[in-house]
């Protein structure tokens, strides 16, 4: 462990403030200070960050469209429903679509569509 002397220290303080001699005064104004300070609070360290008020517009943006889907289909459903409250034939094919159900003088057989697998 080496030990510096006053001396030593008296250089690297001079050496800084040459440092400082070379700095723009407008850089050392106490306004320009604060507001780089203020800056660098507002964008990078604030709760409410720069970065952050980014991400809550895009979510915020994100969210105003699955507003906009989920509105359509709620009108549809409801045209949907409104449909099968005023007409039996419309009730009727629903519930054979939708929950296979059949007469009883019916039989009801299920294709089911299989993609096709041959490699030609």
């Amino acid at each position: 462990m080496t030990l510096f002397r006053v001396s030593d220290y008296r250089l690297i303080i001079s050496d800084i403030m040459k440092l400082l001699t070379h700095i723009p005064s407008w850089i050392k104004s106490k306004y320009f200070i604060a507001f780089a300070a203020f800056c660098v609070v507002v964008l990078f360290l604030d709760k409410n960050d720069f970065f952050t008020q980014i991400d809550r517009q895009k979510e915020l943006r994100e969210l105003q469209q699955s507003k906009q889907y989920y509105s359509t289909q709620i009108s549809a459903e409801r045209k949907e429903l409104e449909a099968l409250k005023n007409n039996p034939a419309t009730l009727e094919k629903y519930a054979r679509e939708k929950y296979l159900m059949k007469r009883d003088n019916e039989e009801l057989f299920l294709v089911s569509e299989k993609p096709d697998n041959s490699k030609n």
